[in-house]
């Protein structure tokens, strides 16, 4: 109904719709675990907000997801593909990130949440390891048909859905079928010489015959309700929940064999469905190792399994970062909620003080109080745990008051882990992990956090030296451009430069506008080869030799053919496009001269855009000699002239003609009125998703209409 936020029929909210269908996929496709992504409206970033058959805690590493990570429903969502990965080998090729944190036999499927107005996220779908590679044509209808269903829901609905910090949990009802009582089904149990436990799919007891609570050496009314690795002293061992891990995610038979000390082995056999694990124990087993020594000492507390899959995944994800703001994003997207922290303060160390350079979850004024600090201050314990290099963890406010009596005032946080940034005994900065509430820190997480710290602190260090060198580049490149263009009567101007969407190289796009009388100028813009300081300083000086030609009454064509010899004189190996307008703004009229550049676009007033005709010579640098033609044009009052680096048209798989003249459509249906967004709207067209792997310069030139009006 409109201005509800119910599905149609009003058949409870829109959230229970989207869980319902979410059940509905998996039962209609035989998968045995399903999740629903949403993208967060603040940013671009996929939120699990539904799973299926499959505990929380596994989902830990997936509960946020940048849109650009190596994930299979990132991919299905920018490619707006249905994206299926059939076997365990085939995940490790593809997707080697997730392969690692889920080394498990399954298959996968993604599917976008396409909708009319936007992609609203994605479904992933994951089946046992003995279903067929391939999903049927069926299958494939199914999850297609699903995926709209959902998009429809969330088209229709007049409020965005909710996006909860943990998934909702929707059961899916697993077939029932008739069995006979219980207490004769227990005694059945009982007279087998083996024993028998259930447990749910969080890997809880729900059920033990008394010949398991024999065999386990535990009475049967102390193992329900725990979870055998935690119950069991001589199970705890990451191994042993790992089998269990395996059993639930890949929804296949697992067993294996364990020494209950000092010298019992028992094989336990576990057989997974849709709502638990069944599991048979049986006396003896294949002895595949020296049984250890009594008085041998365990270790003190072994991480979980799933712990160490998360640390496995954030550190390859920490390798990825690429700036600052990319590794500040990562740990208040992944690395807060995987250790359930709302707050997050990154600190470098510079000069003897700790500089802020990002956070999360605190006010500004807070950070404006604690930025730039000195080391020895001893109002935070930063400066202490950068000195001492050890991790400082403080449960709630009284212990941090213990030693900081000031520290708990400054942010209302409840608990804090201090973790420094280390390398190779350099210290580099400081982390803060921050809770709203008093939180108890585990040995596992202590150990974590700690390793972590590490990883960090390179991802911080390479971070920041990336960062140093993009603004050196940056400003190398803005020197070497205009600053500002001229303003010329009867002349509107306006020009963009977009470096390349990667890499920290100096790009060699070059432009400018030249006033040359009071009803002349020229417009140039063109392109060095490569990418790098080189072409940097050579694109200088191909732009200072054209405007000291064409200042001087060069004709376009001499201007390219002079500085064509400039570059024969300065003996580069480099080439470069350029290309040259006089644009005579009495007689109406242009005049063109090309090396080797790609065309300009030409909206004339009341006319349809098209792509010039320009007869182009050879690129600068290729001929001394070279004979550089002049195409002359109408250039009547009201027209718009685009000039523009092949950046923009020669993308990879594309049809360069077919870009270019699709650029023309879009420079005949914009906005003549505001050349800012007509560029906007010509970068969108070709760049929608705003990566770029080449450098993009966009010249826009219109003339003025006699009555002083815009085109």
């Amino acid at each position: 109904m409109p201005g509800s936020n119910e599905p149609p029929g009003g058949a409870g909210s829109l959230d229970d719709a989207l869980g319902a269908v979410l059940a509905d996929t998996v039962r209609g496709t035989g998968a045995s675990i399903g999740g629903l992504y949403l993208i967060e409206e603040a940013e671009p970033v996929l939120r699990l907000v539904a799973l299926c058959g499959l505990p929380v805690a596994f989902s830990a590493p997936w509960q946020r997801l940048p849109l650009t990570a190596p994930v299979p429903v990132a991919d299905a969502i920018r490619d707006d593909v249905l994206i299926c990965v059939g076997s365990q080998d085939e995940m490790a090729r593809r997707y080697p990130r997730a392969a690692a944190v889920l080394p498990y036999p399954f298959a996968l499927a993604a599917v976008p949440l396409s909708g009319v107005r936007r992609c609203w996220g994605g479904i992933v779908l994951m089946w046992p390891a003995m279903r067929p590679r391939r999903i049927t044509p069926r299958e494939h209808g199914h999850i297609t048909s699903s995926a709209r269903r959902v998009a429809r829901l969330l088209d229709d609905a007049s409020r965005p859905p909710t996006l909860p910090e943990q998934p909702r949990v929707v059961p899916v009802d697993a077939a029932h079928h008739p069995v006979q009582t219980g207490l004769a089904a227990a005694d059945y149990l009982e007279r087998l010489p083996e024993g028998a436990l259930a447990l749910d799919l969080e890997g809880r007891i729900t059920f033990a015959t008394a010949t398991a609570a024999r065999l386990l050496g535990r009475r049967a009314d102390r193992l329900l309700g725990t979870r055998p690795w935690q119950s069991l002293a001589w199970l705890d061992d990451p191994v042993h929940e790992d089998y269990y891990r395996t059993a639930v995610v890949s929804r296949a038979p697992v067993s294996f064999t364990a020494l209950r000390p000092p010298d019992q082995w028992l094989t336990f056999q576990l057989y997974p469905d849709t709502s638990g694990i069944s599991v048979r124990v049986a006396p003896g087993g294949e002895q595949t190792e020296d049984p250890p020594s009594p008085a041998a000492a365990r270790p003190p507390a072994a991480a979980p399994t799933g712990r160490l899959y998360q640390l496995v995944h954030l550190a390859a994800a920490l390798t990825e970062t690429v700036t600052v703001r990319d590794l500040v994003t990562l740990v208040a997207h992944q690395i807060l909620p995987a250790f359930g922290a709302q707050g997050l303060v990154l600190s470098a160390a510079e000069a003897g003080r700790l500089k802020i350079i990002g956070y999360h979850g605190y006010p500004a004024d807070v950070m404006e109080r604690l930025d730039a600090l000195s080391l020895d201050t001893g109002l935070t314990p930063a400066g202490q745990v950068l000195a001492s290099g050890a991790p400082a963890f403080f449960a709630d406010p009284a212990e941090m008051a213990g030693n900081y009596p000031r520290a708990p005032q400054i942010s209302g946080k409840q608990a804090w882990a201090f973790l420094p940034l280390i390398i190779s005994g350099r210290p580099v900065g400081c982390c803060i992990l921050s809770y709203d509430r008093p939180h108890a820190f585990t040995a596992d997480e202590r150990a974590v956090l700690t390793s972590l710290s590490g990883l960090i602190a390179q991802a911080l260090d390479r971070a920041r030296l990336y960062d140093a060198k993009q603004r050196l580049v940056h400003e190398l490149q803005r020197a070497l451009l205009p600053r500002a263009l001229p303003r010329l009567p009867g002349l509107d101007v306006a020009a963009r430069y977009l470096p390349a969407g990667h890499g920290v190289e100096v790009g060699g796009d070059f432009f400018d506008v030249l006033r040359l009388d009071d009803t002349t100028a020229a417009a140039v813009i063109g392109d060095v080869e490569g990418h790098s300081v080189a072409a940097a300083a050579l694109m200088g000086q191909v732009r200072t030799a054209i405007h000291a030609h064409a200042t001087a009454g060069a004709a376009p064509g001499q201007v390219l053919a002079r500085t064509n010899r400039l570059l024969a004189d300065l003996d580069s190996e480099l080439l470069v496009s350029c290309l040259y307008a006089h644009l005579d703004l009495a007689r109406h009229q242009a005049a063109f001269a090309s090396a080797g550049h790609v065309p300009p676009l030409l909206r004339p007033a009341h006319a349809a855009a098209g792509v010039l005709d320009v007869e182009p010579g050879p690129l600068l640098g290729i001929d001394t000699g070279a004979h550089y033609p002049v195409t002359t044009t109408p250039l009547l009052p009201g027209s718009t002239l685009a000039l523009y680096t092949d950046g923009l048209v020669e993308l990879p798989g594309t049809d360069a003609a077919r870009t270019t003249s699709d650029l023309a459509g879009q420079l005949d249906t914009g906005d003549g009125h505001d050349l800012e967004r007509l560029i906007d709207r010509l970068v969108r067209h070709t760049t929608p998703t705003g990566q770029h792997a080449d450098d993009i310069t966009v010249l826009l030139l219109r003339t003025a209409r006699p009555d002083g009006g815009p085109a």
